[in-house]
């Protein structure tokens, strides 16, 4: 079985923004937070760090000041995904030499990728570096798919090893646990953590927590445990805010929800912009139902 880089939680860390700059002592507030709260990965410039709109010398920036503050007591995951794959295997590079743990890689957006293409994709980046590879799947945002078999093509590279699974498709996610079990998955949906471990995944990329650290790690420490009643419940007692905190794209509402709180993160940068009024209440409503207080 191929080694990956956590079992558990791993948050996918919002970028605290002071106008066009990281507010880097913010970051570091956050990145505390987490670790003291029991998260077992921190997830930098990914989709919830509005990676997508951060020039090169800043997306690395951010990545050297994440692996620099957690000072290895959990691992820090870097997103380095492009639909370029020059610009990606360059990103990646850096993120090896920066100290990164591992790198998550979504698949080519817009331009997009056929089979052969994919492929070579994702082997030129692995090849790359020495570190682990993990996957990302989110065809809502990229408009496509893994099929399986590319999944079974892109199995055989030795650091290549796990699966961000955010397609929401439960029976597309059993057949890639069924037919490439080489592969470990991380559920990419906060609402199909336990559905996810069910089939064999192993944790979570997390947008919830952000602000329910420890209740999202346990979630999948009662699931490896074998108590999945109580992994369960929590689960489902989650589930109207999980829900709320995608009412807009991602992370709209989840940087919202921490301003909400009293957390130090700053602007939405262009092209997102603020909530809706009546989505902004829902979203308040299920903090408030929940319990959610600042940590």
């Amino acid at each position: 079985m191929k080694k990956i880089p956590f079992t558990g939680s791993g948050v996918a860390i919002v970028t605290p923004f002071d106008g066009d700059k990281i507010n880097f002592d913010a970051l570091g507030e956050l990145i505390e937070i987490q670790i003291a709260n029991k998260t077992d990965a921190i997830v930098i410039c990914g989709t919830t760090g509005e990676a997508s709109t951060m020039p090169d010398a800043e997306h690395l920036s951010a990545i050297e000041y994440t692996v620099k503050k957690v000072a290895g007591r959990i691992p820090v995951i870097a997103g380095t995904g492009s639909n370029d794959t020059n610009h990606a295997i360059a990103l990646t590079k850096r993120a090896e030499e920066l100290g990164a743990d591992a790198i998550l890689s979504v698949t080519p957006y817009y331009n997009k990728a056929n089979k052969s293409g994919l492929i070579a994709h994702f082997t030129a980046i692995a090849n790359a570096v020495k570190i682990p590879v993990i996957l990302y799947n989110v065809p809502g945002r990229t408009g496509m798919n893994f099929s399986i078999p590319v999944l079974k093509e892109l199995a055989k590279i030795e650091n290549i090893v796990a699966l961000k699974e955010a397609s929401g498709n439960i029976s597309y996610t059993a057949q890639v646990a069924a037919e490439v079990p080489e592969l470990r998955l991380y559920s990419g949906n906060d609402d199909m953590i336990v559905p996810i471990m069910s089939l064999g995944g192993v944790g979570v990329i997390s947008v919830v927590a952000n602000i329910l650290p420890e209740e999202t790690h346990n979630i999948c420490q009662y699931f490896t445990e074998g108590k999945i009643a109580e992994s369960r419940k929590l689960q489902l007692e989650m589930l109207e805010l999980i829900n709320n905190l995608f009412i807009e794209v991602n992370p709209v509402p989840i940087k919202v929800a921490m301003r909400e709180l009293g957390y130090t993160v700053g602007n939405l940068r262009l092209p997102l912009g603020e909530m809706e009024e009546g989505n902004l209440q829902k979203l308040k409503a299920s903090m408030t139902a929940y319990g959610v207080k600042k940590l």
